[in-house]
């Protein structure tokens, strides 16, 4: 029976059974993109990451390889857990080097820094955007929250680095605990922001922390425990929010997931100039769960 070797990792965490879980899928490339949502909803993770040879124009772009990344239910164009995930398994496996590589996905060719020995992963994101402000109400009626929840920005905010999300920021800790997802509401907003998710979140100054809740516009994901994508889109709006210096090079952490029992921690950086964030980079400690083979799908006559 023809099989394909898998890899399961926890991202984004330095222990099993917290982050994002990702199976890492090897050896796909012949798989049509059917083939791959049936092996993606086999495994029903948050994710599921089929690393495999560059197209000729990626490779001419610089692509060590390149990467795609399903949900049980869709295709991602770019997503962080699947990134640092992949590249964590491909160097462990011995398949890429330690040191910079590049990823091929739909949001270009990206470089990651991958540590030796099973060391954490750094990615650096795309292009960080800010986009217009956004009336809070129906952001805080997506994620359950009362419209007099206290915030400390007059607005909510669409920001990026890859793919884009819509930010909030509120001013008591204790709401971005209580909140939860009104899926219906979050993919209406979602679908008419035309962003990946909502981004809820408070911050503190001294220590340069997020707590974050992130709520996925995509159907039937919910809430996610670990958002390397939305943790980079986080530099832009913070530079743009004058939370973090609009000149050079600033470190913060993202806190994500212990709110559904699967806490993680995602170290980012952002290089600013001007006010406007420049790079966006998010690294996280990688776990490995699991490893077995899955069968092949039939080849269709």
């Amino acid at each position: 029976m023809p099989t394909l070797h898998y890899r399961v990792v926890d991202v984004f965490t330095d222990r099993p059974f917290a982050g994002s879980s990702l199976a890492v899928v090897l050896d796909a490339d012949d798989l049509d993109t059917g083939d791959l949502h049936k092996i993606a909803r086999q495994f029903n993770l948050s994710g599921t990451a089929f690393p495999m040879l560059p197209t000729h124009d990626e490779r001419m772009a610089g692509a060590d390889y390149r990467l795609r990344s399903f949900t049980p239910v869709a295709e991602l164009s770019f997503a962080g857990d699947p990134s640092i995930g992949a590249a964590w398994v491909l160097a462990a496996l011995g398949r890429i080097d330690p040191g910079t590589v590049r990823q091929a996905c739909g949001a270009g060719v990206l470089p990651l820094q991958v540590s030796g020995a099973g060391g954490p992963v750094e990615l650096t994101g795309g292009r960080p955007t800010t986009g217009r402000e956004v009336e809070p109400g129906p952001v805080l009626q997506a994620a359950s929250l009362p419209p007099g929840a206290p915030l400390d920005a007059p607005a909510a905010r669409v920001a990026g680095a890859g793919i884009d999300f819509v930010y909030l920021q509120l001013a008591d800790d204790r709401d971005v605990v209580r909140a939860g997802p009104d899926d219906g509401a979050v993919r209406q907003l979602g679908s008419a922001l035309a962003v990946d998710g909502l981004d809820l979140f408070s911050w503190d100054a001294e220590s340069r922390t997020a707590h974050c809740r992130v709520l996925s516009a995509h159907p039937s994901s919910g809430e996610d425990p670990a958002t390397g994508s939305a943790a980079l889109g986080l530099g832009a709006y913070l530079v743009a929010n004058r939370l973090l210096p609009a000149d050079g090079e600033a470190s913060y952490t993202v806190r994500q997931g212990a709110e559904i029992g699967r806490p993680s921690r995602l170290e980012c950086a952002v290089v600013a100039s001007g006010g406007t964030a420049v790079e966006c980079r998010v690294s996280g400690a990688v776990v490995a769960v699991a490893t077995g083979e899955i069968r092949r799908p039939p080849v269709r006559r």
